[in-house]
């Protein structure tokens, strides 16, 4: 080995970790130097209020990341914000329909050796549910042939709708626990901003409104499958959401395994007699104050984002110092894994997103799509006032995930029929009619939950760049819950026709949304549902 790459492997085991706890002292100084100039009253209303603008992080730019062609050098400025990773588009694959997701992660998880981690808003109580959890039990049986079994699996799901009615995610997994105590892990998140009489006031079935764990990400080895789709029955059938497939991305899998375990740490544990209690020396989420739960979970989150970082960063050098020598890139496809927890002050998702809809260009194509459409205003006006075109799909009301509801939940269809109206007048007063188009998502008998967005650039037919992850664009992906994406960004020609014909095959079971969308009779709100909209837009 060369003496210079020695020299850097020396500095990057040395400082690998000091600058990750230089990088989280910063930022957990700053959060709570923010905190107490907003006191104790305004963090308990943190999730009500307006939207914020932060500042960039300050993070160095992986130093090969500018020597990369093509693509990549227009979007190497991800890598201030977020751990860049490379990898060869080959191990990338999507997944299209509900069906290949669950026969998938069956498969996985039966041939699981080391690891399973599944994140998700929750687990549901139904046949295809069961059948999943007893895949995890007969692949843990194996494990235990072995003298020391290797297998662990770990659940994080969210607190408040993982513990609804008395058949739930926690009574489906206590058997695993009761019988595996060693290899199981069940952790449950519970927002920081659901206390005091919020807590003892709001219902059970509306208490997930305030905030919860959103992240979908299901890691089997070192294989992961990035989605917005949650471990349920219709989520195995008929609601269409996106699905990803990294396969043998090691570091990539890693860095989730790592997130998720570092979200679990501040997060309720379930015990084998179906109690709940945290880890010790953990700062509770509800009883414990505030602004140093948030502060010890931010401070445990961005150690794991930091050390990517800069690890990666690292890397990149060398990676650059044998494409200077050879001349071969070793890798087609960068992944930059996106975090998004405002209630625990981390924003990297939102800094990015912002930036890449500021930056879409005259010459860029943006597909954007959303099983709930409920722009931020943020999001909003970069949309309506960029030079870029846009395509946007939302589910139609009879797709819609609470259409045919039960009391107040069954209008939020209609709600969001209102904010489509206000978004497409606005577009229709600005003149933007050629340059933003509204679609939506119709399918006999399915329900729709997709959500990310496909760039195309140079008037490409292929996109090279997507977003896919749990985030929806809207107030309570930035502000209120914990999400995770990954943005793409390849030159790999196959990929891109995957991406492509992922983006079409959702694209053509739509219709465009004209005026005269909004004077058929499915499209009547009611008098009190725009009144009420505004009030409650923030909540769903």
């Amino acid at each position: 080995m060369a003496a210079p790459m020695i020299w850097k492997r020396l500095v990057f085991s040395v400082y690998t970790p000091v600058l990750s706890r230089v990088l989280t002292r910063i930022s957990d100084r700053f959060f709570r130097t923010h905190d107490r100039r907003r006191g104790s009253a305004v963090l308990l209303l943190a999730p009500l209020l307006a939207e914020a603008d932060p500042a960039p992080l300050a993070s160095s730019r992986p130093p090969g990341f500018t020597g990369a062609e093509g693509l990549h050098s227009r979007f190497h400025w991800m890598a201030d914000y977020a751990p860049a990773f490379r990898v060869p588009g080959g191990r990338i694959h999507i997944l299209n329909s509900p069906d290949e997701f669950y026969q998938t992660m069956k498969a996985r998880i039966k041939t699981a050796k080391s690891r399973v981690v599944m994140a998700s808003l929750y687990l549901g109580t139904g046949p295809l549910e069961q059948d999943l959890v007893d895949c995890m039990e007969v692949a843990l049986e194996h494990s235990q042939e072995d003298d020391a079994p290797d297998l662990k699996v770990s659940f994080l799901l969210d607190y408040t709708r993982g513990s609804r009615g008395k058949h739930n995610s926690r009574t489906m997994l206590l058997p695993l626990l009761q019988r595996f105590p060693e290899q199981m892990r069940v952790s449950l998140y519970h927002t920081p901003d659901l206390r005091g009489l919020l807590r003892l006031l709001v219902p059970e079935r509306f208490n997930e409104t305030i905030g919860v764990q959103h992240i979908k990400a299901y890691l089997f080895d070192d294989s992961l499958i990035i989605s917005g789709a949650n471990l349920s029955d219709s989520y195995f059938t008929n609601r269409q959401d996106r699905y990803v497939l990294l396969e043998d991305c090691r570091e990539v899998a890693d860095f989730f395994a790592k997130l998720v375990g570092a979200v679990g740490d501040v997060s309720l544990q379930l015990h084998s007699d179906n109690s709940v209690h945290m880890m010790e020396g953990m700062v509770h989420p509800y009883k414990g104050n505030r602004a140093d739960f948030s502060a010890s979970a931010q401070r445990r989150i961005m150690d794991v984002v930091n050390t990517a970082h800069v690890r990666q960063s690292m890397l990149e050098v060398e990676c650059s110092e044998v494409l200077d020598s050879d001349g071969m890139v070793p890798n087609d496809t960068w992944i930059f894994p996106l975090v998004q927890m405002k209630p625990l002050g981390i924003s990297l998702d939102e800094q990015v997103t912002k930036r890449l809809l500021t930056e879409a260009g005259g010459d860029s194509t943006v597909y954007l799509t959303s099983g709930y459409f409920n722009l931020t205003h943020t999001y909003m006006q970069l949309v309506l006032g960029a030079a870029a075109d846009y395509r946007i799909l939302m589910a139609s009301p009879e797709v819609n995930g609470f259409f045919g509801a039960k009391g107040v939940a069954g209008a939020i269809p209609e709600a969001y029929v209102h904010l489509a109206r206000q978004f497409y007048n606005q577009v229709c007063q600005l003149g933007r009619q050629s340059h933003v188009h509204l679609h939506e998502y119709h399918r006999p008998d399915w329900t729709f939950h997709a959500k990310g967005l496909w760039y195309y650039v140079g008037r490409r037919d292929r996109p090279c760049l997507t977003l896919i992850g749990s985030p929806n664009f809207g107030y309570r992906s930035v502000h209120r819950d914990l999400e995770a994406q990954i943005a793409i960004i390849t030159e790999n020609v196959e990929l891109q026709n995957q991406l492509q014909q992922e983006q079409e095959m959702l694209y053509q079971g739509s219709t465009e949304v004209l005026s005269s969308t909004f004077n058929q009779p499915d499209r009547y709100v009611k008098l009190w549902v725009k009144l009420v909209t505004p009030l409650i837009k923030n909540f769903f």
